[in-house]
């Protein structure tokens, strides 16, 4: 393992904050350095769409702690975009004048909120969330007896929703397909989560289309294909992600969603690596397949296997995917990747309760997802992604009698 390369990390987010840390604890004692557009420390993102919003004293949540980058003897350049990838001279060129040499590189500078593209919608001020002074405007909006207008009805519009019903605002939320989640959760916990919305006043319209926006006096105005026009304070866009991949693709890298990397997390340029939410990476629990994922969790496990990897070492990345979502009192979690379903058995029921898990042709666990409070599925949802995790073989049966401990079934 190479001790002493020069390393600089693009980036101040989970992924590349994990990776710094993980050389430090694999025994890496050549210069680290971390550059990033942000001027706030580095900081949790999750909290962002909901007790960062709920709480209005909360400072950002740090990510490792400065005192612990510190410690680590991590250097840490905030309001540092870096504009450039010298590749000859090995160079990461930043706006401020200054350069840094490395010898090793990992890109590691997520992804940015998705623009609404609509007729009107450069013309009238909407709101997105990505960052703490996002997250900032949106405390300064979400207050009764504010009319919000949410679109789209992905992870952040909906946390949003439920954040702004509970401090009191009129919601309601437009997403143009037939149903919520259609991305990534199962469709019967996507119900349950809609019915949620709509019990605690959300006025949850699916399978719309947007023509335009517009301001109307103080108003704005959203107009729908079918002609129904709605009035809100307030506009929110929470439709999608990109990839920050414009430094890599300036730099001559390939890009296919996210800048391509194999399964080590390394680029076609073997100085330079790639992780979290802006990478496209080849996972072989899915034949293989190019994947680009946005989870905490993700980003935190690619940031730390680069690490290794800038290191020397050469295993694949294969960590399970793994997501979660808070909204009002539910708490969705998801392990594993559905796309080899053949059949789903569901244990539980919406009030105690209720997981689902999706098992391939040969009978094997891919995938288990679990909504419920904290208190009723947190320990079985831990327990199944370890059994996710080892593709294991269940009787269909056994998986679906809530009567009977999972625990149990780690030992056969």
């Amino acid at each position: 393992m190479p001790l002493n390369d020069t390393i600089v990390i693009i980036g101040l987010g989970e992924a590349g904050v994990a990776a710094a840390l993980e050389l430090r604890a694999c025994g890496h004692e050549g210069a680290i350095t971390m550059v990033g557009a942000e001027t706030e420390a580095p900081y949790e993102r999750p909290p962002l769409s909901k007790a960062f919003l709920l709480e209005p004293t909360m400072p950002p949540t740090p990510i490792g702690g400065a005192a612990g980058l510190e410690a680590a003897g991590i250097a840490v350049h905030r309001g540092c975009t870096a504009l450039r990838l010298a590749r000859p001279s090995k160079q990461v060129i930043c706006a401020d004048g200054t350069s840094h040499h490395y010898d090793k590189v990992l890109i590691a500078t997520g992804a940015r909120a998705r623009r609404l593209r609509l007729p009107g919608s450069n013309d009238v001020p909407v709101h997105y969330l990505r960052s703490v002074d996002d997250a900032i405007a949106l405390r300064g909006i979400l207050s009764p007896p504010a009319r919000i207008g949410i679109i789209g009805a992905g992870f952040i519009g909906l946390e949003l929703a439920a954040s702004a019903r509970k401090l009191g605002c009129e919601v309601a939320v437009f997403e143009l397909a037939p149903r919520i989640l259609a991305r990534a959760v199962p469709e019967d916990l996507a119900h349950l989560i809609a019915q949620r919305h709509i019990s605690e006043g959300v006025n949850l319209m699916t399978g719309v289309a947007l023509t335009d926006v517009a301001r109307t006096g103080s108003a704005l105005q959203v107009t729908l294909a079918d002609g129904r026009v709605f009035a809100f304070d307030h506009l929110i866009a929470g439709v999608g992600a990109e990839p920050e991949t414009q430094l890599a693709a300036d730099a001559g890298l390939a890009i296919t969603n996210g800048i391509e990397v194999d399964e080590r997390l390394q680029t076609s340029d073997p100085a330079i690596f790639a992780a979290g939410d802006c990478c496209a990476f080849l996972h072989g629990r899915y034949d293989n397949q190019r994947l680009r994922l946005e989870s905490w969790r993700h980003a935190q496990a690619q940031g730390r296997h680069a690490a290794h990897s800038m290191a020397g070492e050469t295993a694949p990345f294969t960590a399970l995917p793994w997501f979660w979502s808070d909204q009002y009192d539910l708490h969705l979690q998801i392990c594993g990747l559905n796309m080899h379903k053949a059949q789903q058995v569901r244990r539980g029921s919406p009030g105690e309760g209720l997981i689902l898990f999706d098992l391939d042709a040969a009978g094997r666990l891919v995938c288990a997802s679990g909504l419920g409070t904290i208190s009723k599925i947190g320990r079985d949802m831990r327990i199944a992604e370890m059994l996710v995790e080892r593709a294991a073989i269940i009787d269909p049966a056994v998986l679906a009698d809530s009567g009977r401990p999972l625990k149990a079934l780690l030992r056969t």
